[in-house]
């Protein structure tokens, strides 16, 4: 089990920038999941723990899209849309929202963290299972 990295907690401030900073196996330390994508929607960064959750290798989501093919239930205005508007206003995002996950498995109760900075060349969803 990797050392977690307690500096680096689910809600914690200026979470997105931080993340940035990360080598991945500092990314696998997290005690939650991560996924990085680029502008255009490509995951570029996938941590351990979310593969682990979500039960797909890095090798299956990395260089995919997010929203149109590895999470696929999170591409609606809750999710993806929020992106969207915050790049377009070339605003920062930061919003937290409980939702359910139901691609792929069980539903599975879930907070997640929804976060982009501009000018930034990733975004991030960090995501807390809920007990």
């Amino acid at each position: 089990m990797p050392h977690r990295h307690p500096a680096l907690i689910f809600d914690r401030d200026h979470l997105a920038s931080l993340l940035d900073t990360l080598d991945n196996d500092a990314l696998d330390a997290l005690d939650f999941g991560v996924i990085g994508f680029d502008a255009e929607g490509i995951v570029r960064r996938y941590n351990s723990v979310e593969s682990r959750q979500a039960g797909l290798s890095p090798e299956r989501v990395l260089g995919l899209h997010l929203f149109g093919v590895v999470a696929q239930c999170m591409n609606n205005y809750l999710v993806a849309q929020r992106f969207e508007d915050a790049a377009a206003n070339r605003e920062a995002l930061d919003v937290t929202i409980d939702y359910v996950l139901t691609l792929r498995v069980q539903p599975v109760k879930v907070r997640l963290r929804l976060l982009a900075e501009p000018g930034e060349a990733l975004r991030y969803v960090a995501i807390l299972r809920l007990p």
